[in-house]
């Protein structure tokens, strides 16, 4: 029998024994002793509960897993419910990914707010020349229009240049002129200053972002690569 198979049929008999979904707080408390045993001092790992009887979900840093709660057993991988279709593991991704965007704050995020209601709001890692950024970003007015607030985050994967233009349109006197500017392929004056820059690298590094651009729904979802205006705006309404 094939390993992986095996482990979900062990899953399977587990979930069947149970009967029923249930929280036990001194194996959640026996699983972090053991864990403290084996990982670097001061490191805290969250643990919560899941649909399937002793095993636990296990949140180190932006990494998840799942453990018995002897560490006997460790599995890395999607926790998929079948019956709502939901991926339980991608909707624990979503709240490490919000926790760390709250941490960076939107004070550290270059920001287009439309002038009138606020109806949803995307971040968006992106590069100065990334060209599927680029058509991403002539499509601002149609999200300013229809009320989507768009927060960038720098992600300069194409080389010094990038980063080097990224600063220069964080330190202009107008941050989305000089963004306008350099999206539409033009030079932008060269300047320096504090800025967040580097730690939008390291958020994108933590978040494991890949590509450019990616883009982060107000549910922490992300979705990687380019999605056209209207069906991402399509997408953003079917979620109220």
């Amino acid at each position: 029998m094939k390993p992986l198979l095996k482990f979900g049929l062990m899953l399977l008999t587990l979930t069947l024994a149970s009967g029923s979904v249930y929280a036990n707080e001194a194996d959640i408390k026996q699983l972090k002793e053991k864990l403290s045993k084996r990982l670097p001092v001061g490191t805290k790992p969250i643990v919560n509960t899941t649909p399937i009887a002793g095993f636990y979900e296990v949140i180190l840093g932006g990494q998840i897993m799942y453990m018995t709660k002897d560490v006997h057993y460790i599995l890395e991988g999607d926790l998929i419910d079948m019956e709502s279709r939901q991926n339980l593991t991608d909707n624990a991704r979503g709240g490490i990914r919000l926790k760390a965007l709250n941490e960076l704050g939107e004070e550290n995020m270059l920001v287009y707010t439309p002038k009138g209601e606020v109806k949803h709001t995307i971040t968006v890692f992106t590069d100065i020349y990334c060209p599927y950024c680029r058509k991403l970003h002539n499509e601002m007015d149609d999200y300013m229009d229809k009320g989507v607030k768009v927060r960038y985050i720098f992600v300069p994967f194409k080389g010094q240049k990038s980063v080097q233009t990224s600063v220069s349109v964080w330190c202009a006197d107008d941050k989305n002129k000089a963004m306008d500017l350099a999206k539409n392929g033009e030079n932008v004056e060269k300047k320096t200053c504090d800025n967040p820059v580097s730690k939008h690298q390291a958020l994108a590094s933590e978040l494991n972002i890949r590509g450019t651009p990616a883009i982060m729904l107000e549910s922490g979802q992300l979705l990687p690569g380019y999605v056209p205006s209207d069906k991402l705006l399509q997408q953003l309404n079917s979620a109220l």
